[in-house]
């Protein structure tokens, strides 16, 4: 039972750090939602309605990224994918969705932070969390040794 549970942590943690590893952007207008995940210099969009989350499949959707616009390509399991090094650059970027369908073209803008090369997401709340048992510990210490010093005394 222990072996099982270990397995399932270890996969948990495997999926945190695949997902933490990923920069995800998200833009929505009244009709759609856009989502996309980058991974290196390569984003996998997920683009849906907003009214039942069903896949638009029957669209071209074109990436401007910094101001360059990028054709994606539409995959069979009705993703759309972006190759780019642009995607590697650093920093904040503007991404418009531009999707065109039957109906007219829409566009849809959203904010992706890309994270340095070699920056591993930071976890500040580790630190924080961290002192602060420390300081507990020795607040708990301290009050312990008071109540043991007036029982002496």
């Amino acid at each position: 039972m222990a072996g099982a549970t270990a397995a399932t942590a270890g996969v948990a943690a495997d999926a945190a750090r695949e997902s933490a590893a990923a920069q995800r952007v998200e833009a929505r207008s009244g009709d759609l939602l856009a989502v996309g995940l980058v991974r290196g210099d390569r984003m996998s969009i997920h683009l849906s309605r907003v009214i039942d989350n069903a896949p638009v499949r029957d669209a071209a959707v074109t990436v401007v990224l910094r101001g360059a616009a990028h054709p994606a390509t539409a995959e069979t399991d009705g993703s759309f994918t972006l190759q780019t090094p642009e995607l590697g650059i650093p920093g904040a970027a503007t991404v418009e969705f531009q999707v065109a369908q039957a109906g007219g073209q829409q566009s849809l803008k959203g904010t992706l932070q890309i994270a340095g090369a070699g920056a591993l997401p930071e976890d500040k709340n580790s630190a924080r969390q961290l002192w602060w048992w420390v300081l507990n510990f020795g607040v708990c210490i301290g009050f312990l040794w008071l109540v043991s010093r007036r029982r002496k005394s």
